[in-house]
């Protein structure tokens, strides 16, 4: 109902955090609606040096003063600066803060995690050259199911060699055989985010520098670098596949509230079956009519399902992967 911040941080790890602040366009009277905005249309975005030096104090706070920045990314007048911390000297993808800068040099929002990282097990690691093998062959090999980095990867030739041909066998996950080859300039041992029995958690993995065309714009891709042999893999999906898994939950009284990611282009609800030792969370996604053009941006979600009695001590089991969901 008027300017002002909000921050919130989930207590469960690793202790998700947002932070969004809103100041009115012009000054607002008592008694009359006033439109507010994080900062005022039409300005123009700071410069990435600007920005950063916005983010610092809140990067410091943080505890990742010393992460790489990349201040790139424009929301229209909003330049957000990625930091991209280490963990025990390797460096991370998808694990980063996001500080949003507005142009008057505030900071208007950003998200990050705050709990420390707990050292999990150990597990034999392969070389960037079969991780590759296993990202070609897992982008061609799974059709619209499988990651689709748009085409096969192949590594940089060195200086003075002759650049290696395509691979014939490559086939896009549009099942056209013209795929469009992505080159991979660098290859760096770090920590990728997955999700493991429903936690996040950082997997050891190859980042794959991928340039589309000389010149063109640099992206990440990522291959878990464990080992094949101590993954598991997974079982047949036992529910349709616009079921989405569960995160986490909080419980007052017969009132639970389930957190999950989900996409932009989509409406979801949530319902649950009962039991006298479980509560089983479905969480049911529906594509929105007439979304021709969608992003493909994720965000966290949260959804309110009312049992038949109060949850107590009953277990919340998330019904897409079966698994326990941690409370948050």
């Amino acid at each position: 109902d008027g300017p002002g911040a909000l921050l919130k941080v989930a207590k469960q790890a690793p202790g998700t955090w947002t932070f969004a602040r809103t100041t009115p366009s012009e000054p607002c009277e008592p008694g009359k609606m006033c439109a507010n905005g994080a900062t005022e249309p039409g300005g123009d975005p700071v410069s990435e040096k600007a920005a950063k030096a916005a983010a610092a104090p809140v990067l410091k706070a943080a505890g990742q003063d010393d992460a790489a920045l990349n201040a790139g990314q424009l929301m229209g007048d909003v330049r957000v600066v990625n930091a991209d911390p280490k963990v025990d000297g390797l460096p991370t993808y998808g694990w980063s803060t996001g500080v949003q800068v507005g142009p008057d040099g505030k900071v208007t929002g950003g998200s990050g995690h705050l709990k420390a990282l707990e050292k999990g097990a150990t597990y034999p690691a392969v070389g960037a050259d079969e991780a590759l093998k296993q990202l070609n062959e897992a982008s061609r090999g799974k059709g619209d199911g499988g990651r689709d980095i748009g085409g096969c990867a192949t590594p940089v030739p060195l200086e003075g060699e002759p650049k290696p041909p395509a691979d014939p066998q490559c086939v896009p996950s549009n099942g056209k055989r013209a795929p469009v080859t992505q080159t991979v300039e660098d290859a760096v041992f770090g920590l990728a985010l997955n999700y493991v029995d429903g936690r996040q958690t950082l997997v050891p993995s190859w980042l794959f520098t991928v340039r589309q065309a000389p010149g063109g714009p640099e992206n990440t891709v990522t291959q878990v670098a464990v080992d094949p042999k101590f993954i598991e893999k997974p079982d047949a999906p036992t529910t349709p596949s616009g079921d989405r898994k569960v995160t986490s939950y909080g419980a007052d009284g017969r009132t639970l509230e389930v957190t999950f990611w989900g996409g932009v282009c989509s409406t979801y609800t949530a319902s649950a079956e009962e039991s006298a030792g479980q509560v089983r969370i479905t969480v049911t996604e529906k594509p929105q009519e007439g979304k021709k053009a969608c992003i493909m941006i994720a965000k966290e979600l949260t959804r309110t399902v009312t049992l038949e009695k109060p949850l107590g001590d009953r277990t919340v089991i998330d019904a897409a992967s079966g698994g326990a969901v941690p409370r948050g």
